[in-house]
């Protein structure tokens, strides 16, 4: 998949070449730094990318034997919040601020479902039971602002999940919530996904976030997936310098002592006008002349369903 955004700069490559597949009852985590390219993976594939200035030059998008790209725009709002769901960033800013809460879950219900208007609050009613949230009724008739940040992120659950999707997209379900709340929520994910061996696709920048929650791991970097494996894998057998830099950085509470983190030197490259060669070696502390040279690909790794795209990877004599 490669969607561009045609800019006044220029061409900004922001998914360059991108293929992942996710299966019924899997859950596939995408990680990366901010502006890797996660996010516009997620709405490239409900195609819900602004045009101009952005637009998807290649590739394909198959869901269920269907090639969505060639669907018309009738037929992807019917798919779009029934068949494939999306969990957005910031909830305070997704949900509508002038709508109560019960309008806009029985919103997707009434469009998707064709119910009633009594029927669909009802419907709204038992999926906020559903999420963990105390005193549906009354929280049917609030509004956004009444809620707490953890509330906001359960409501925005309930709407993505209302239409039973295939498949869900939950793009950082847990920015901006504190630790235990993270937990429930990713929680509450897991169970959701359990009772309706549903696909989901977690997009991430907390490698952390995703350790014992999910299947496989695609680790993005400038726009391409440069390392990917089963999730025990990727973890035991780090191959890619990135991926171990990421993991370098998420905080242990298993030392015996207080260490610094250690943060990735420089900055993502700028995707207008990328190095040759690896896109990372720039902040690489394994970098070669090779590397500044030629491109590596995404070879596979003597672990079965591991590849990375690294000409010196982890592990590897220097």
């Amino acid at each position: 998949l490669r969607t561009w955004f045609f800019t006044r700069d220029g061409i900004v490559r922001a998914v360059d070449g991108v293929s992942f597949a996710v299966a019924p009852g899997e859950t596939l985590a995408v990680v990366g730094e901010s502006g890797c390219g996660k996010s516009v993976t997620a709405l490239s594939i409900l195609r819900l990318i602004p045009s101009p200035p952005g637009r998807i030059v290649g590739g394909a998008i198959r869901f269920a034997g269907r090639d969505l790209l060639g669907l018309g725009e009738a037929a992807m709002r019917r798919v779009r919040g029934n068949e494939i769901s999306m969990i957005f960033q910031e909830p305070m800013t997704s949900l509508n601020p002038v709508l109560t809460i019960g309008r806009q879950i029985a919103e997707t219900l009434t469009l998707h479902q064709g119910l009633d208007r009594a029927a669909a609050l009802d419907r709204a009613a038992d999926m906020l039971r559903r999420v963990h949230i105390p005193e549906v009724r009354r929280r049917l008739g609030e509004y956004p602002h009444q809620l707490s940040g953890g509330m906001r992120q359960r409501v925005m659950i309930a709407i993505a999940l209302a239409c039973g999707p295939k498949l869900l997209f939950a793009d950082e379900p847990t920015t901006a919530l504190d630790v235990t709340v993270q937990a429930q929520i990713l929680d509450l994910l897991q169970q959701q996904q359990r009772e309706r061996f549903m696909a989901m696709v977690l997009v991430t920048h907390d490698l952390g976030v995703v350790a014992g929650r999910t299947d496989d791991i695609a680790v993005m970097y400038a726009g391409r997936i440069v390392e990917r494996a089963p999730t025990r894998s990727l973890f035991e057998h780090t191959r890619m310098p990135y991926t171990q830099a990421l993991l370098r950085a998420i905080p242990r509470l298993d030392h015996d002592s207080h260490t610094r983190l250690l943060a990735i030197g420089g900055r993502p490259p700028d995707l207008v006008d990328p190095p040759p060669g690896c896109r990372f070696a720039p902040r690489c502390d394994r970098v070669r002349d090779r590397c500044r040279e030629d491109e590596p690909p995404l070879g596979a790794d003597s672990d079965p369903g591991h590849q990375f795209a690294c000409w010196y990877p982890v592990g590897a004599p220097s």
